[in-house]
């Protein structure tokens, strides 16, 4: 009890002189390491099918979470966080099967910035699910986020508009996280956040390998490829563990509107490793499409959090 007391006061301690600037950098890393992970899951994907992937991922991930927060998670274990832990995790693997699958298709930046449109969307899934009416500014992002995809769409040199069934997918990716979120924001109100992150990722484990058993190979030997390993221990550990720690100690010294815009550095960071390291052409339209989905990101995320 006295080391408890001891690790507890020192918690606090540290609480109270974190430098607010170690926490942005913290916040900063965050973002990057999220935004690596379109490219890393791309190079697995080379050998892993998606599902597959996202099964491995989030077995990982529970079994982590489930070491470092037992004594959350097992009390939280009851009756009633059955149908919260469905509905979530129902939703999050409708959004990750989507992404994971139009980015087998797409680039991992053009992949990013569809997927960022989630923030933009949010606040009318929000209207649907919690009858929480968005704001005005929140309709005129929506229009900048619409017209920016219209500009990622836009095939150069013909001026015709084409969106690839992976565009689609990754949209509709988006589409099912603003959701996933806004049923997040209501069962952490009810429930431990960790507990419900954890219930989560098992339920969408349990969908993930059972389509993975249904519709892709089984294992194999390709999956032990040097690239591969590290590119799935880069998403578990890096993406996954760390850029969580990271982003719960940041948000925790730096104000909502800083680490918001901070947050939102993700989809730059995913289309600048894309390009240095994948090769990924960024014509104009796909500049200035970035460019409004971005300010619509913007627009949004720091209205939601005042």
């Amino acid at each position: 009890m006295r080391a408890r007391s001891r690790f507890q006061e020192f918690r606090s301690r540290m609480s109270r002189t974190f430098p607010p600037n170690l926490a942005r950098i913290m916040l900063l890393c965050c973002a990057a390491l999220w935004g690596g992970s379109y490219l890393v899951a791309k190079v697995a994907m080379n050998a892993i099918t998606p599902q597959w992937l996202m099964a491995m991922r989030m077995t990982g991930s529970c079994m982590i979470m489930f070491i470092l927060f037992h004594r959350v998670i097992i009390p939280a274990l009851t009756r009633e966080i059955i149908v919260p832990a469905l509905v979530v995790g129902v939703t999050y693997y409708g959004t990750m099967v989507m992404q994971t699958e139009g980015l087998k298709t797409i680039d991992p930046g053009r992949s990013a910035f569809l997927t960022a449109s989630y923030c933009v969307l949010t606040p009318f899934a929000a209207w649907l699910v919690a009858k929480q009416r968005p704001k005005m500014i929140n309709l005129v992002a929506a229009v900048i986020c619409l017209t920016g995809v219209g500009f990622v769409a836009l095939k150069p040199g013909s001026g015709s508009l084409a969106l690839s069934q992976g565009d689609l997918m990754t949209i509709a990716n988006a589409v099912i996280f603003s959701f996933n979120l806004t049923f997040l924001g209501r069962y952490t109100q009810r429930f431990h956040p960790i507990a419900v992150t954890f219930m989560q990722f098992a339920v969408a484990d349990v969908f993930f390998l059972i389509g993975a058993l249904l519709t892709e190979p089984l294992p194999n030997a390709s999956w032990l490829a040097p690239d591969v390993i590290m590119s799935f221990l880069y998403l578990l550990i890096g993406a996954t563990t760390m850029a969580q720690i990271m982003q719960n100690i940041g948000l925790a010294h730096v104000p909502p509107s800083s680490a918001a815009i901070i947050m939102c550095t993700e989809s730059l960071f995913a289309v600048a490793f894309s390009a240095l390291f994948w090769g990924e052409a960024i014509g104009w339209t796909s500049i200035v499409g970035f460019s409004l989905i971005f300010a619509a990101m913007i627009m949004s995320v720091v209205t939601k959090r005042k």
